[in-house]
């Protein structure tokens, strides 16, 4: 059985420079068999010796070789850095699969060739594993960033509910709809704005009415009930007469003890302001959330609201 210690001779699968990290090719047909670069952390079996033009013979020193190796340099490094495969069988010391090497020589300018300590270590932590990401779906390059970019986006606090005005009713039980405008309404009405430069829907609550309005809604099975939960509005008042906040009263499941936040004030121009639901206030199997909203006194204003959702944080579901 023939043996071959340090170097090999392969047939080129391409023009190669030497001093080049190559990996067999395997869509190879000539004998022996053909190598070609090896890309950004792609394993390879070796080094060339010397340039080969395509489908030339080319003396490659093998990774398993005892000794050190010289290689072309993709960018600059410092003694001792850990070296990784880079793009057109080159080097660097940029994290990119596994190491190949610790550099026994600072290199100052890309493309010099650089002699290396062979130490090929296959990479045992999440940061030092690179990403193919063939299909372009992220920036991240490890799978320490992949998997942090997956966890941070699972686990946002920005999930979000969208409660439409709809879903919403006074709190006798009754809705008025109107699209004339709510100026003498008893009770806030839901209400079509048809002005020349905006259009919307929206609850209206006439000056001095203060009658609340209610809603429920079903929490997903990924609501987390250690985290704060926060009901968004978007709100306006017709002038700035009053200081006006929002009363919440809050109810979960069945209904069980009422918790109770106040908003900021309402600013006369359309804007958003939130409730926050503390998380120490949401029962550990919290599935459903009843929300009553009740406006401060208000002589002088008509109120509005545009729009109403919630955003929870997420937790990892496990079945």
């Amino acid at each position: 059985m023939p043996y071959t210690d340090g170097i090999l001779t392969f047939m080129a699968g391409g023009d190669l420079a030497a001093h080049r990290r190559v990996k067999i090719d395997t869509s190879g047909t000539q004998s022996p068999i053909d190598v070609i670069y090896a890309g950004a952390g792609e394993a390879c079996i070796g080094v060339t010796e010397h340039a080969a033009s395509d489908g030339y013979p080319v003396a490659v020193k093998l990774m398993t070789w005892g000794g050190t190796m010289e290689i072309e340099a993709a960018d600059t490094w410092d003694v001792g850095a850990t070296i990784y495969g880079a793009a057109d069988g080159k080097a660097s010391d940029t994290s990119s699969g596994s190491a190949i090497g610790v550099a026994k020589t600072a290199c100052a300018t890309a493309a010099e060739i650089q002699e290396i300590v062979v130490s090929p270590v296959l990479s045992s932590t999440a940061a030092t594993v690179s990403v193919a990401d063939t299909g372009k779906f992220t920036d991240a390059t490890t799978v320490e960033a992949a998997l942090a970019e997956i966890y941070k986006d699972l686990l946002s606090a920005q999930s979000f509910i969208p409660i439409p005005l709809t879903s919403w009713m006074v709190g006798d039980g009754t809705n008025t709809v109107s699209f004339g405008g709510p100026a003498t309404a008893s009770d806030p009405i839901l209400d079509m704005t048809n002005g020349d430069t905006d259009s919307a829907l929206r609850f209206s609550w006439a000056a001095a009415e203060v009658a609340p309005i209610i809603t429920q809604v079903p929490l997903p099975p990924d609501f987390k009930t250690t985290a704060d939960l926060v009901l968004h509005l978007r709100t306006a008042k017709s002038a700035d007469a009053n200081t006006v906040t929002i009363a919440s009263d809050v109810y979960f499941n069945e209904g069980g003890d009422k918790i109770e936040d106040v908003t900021a004030t309402i600013a006369q121009a359309a804007g958003e302001t939130t409730i926050t639901i503390a998380a120490a206030d949401i029962p550990a199997g919290a599935q459903s959330v009843t929300i009553e909203l009740t406006p401060s006194a208000h002589a002088g204003d008509a109120l509005y609201l545009y729009a109403t959702w919630l955003e929870y944080s997420r937790s990892i579901r496990t079945s």
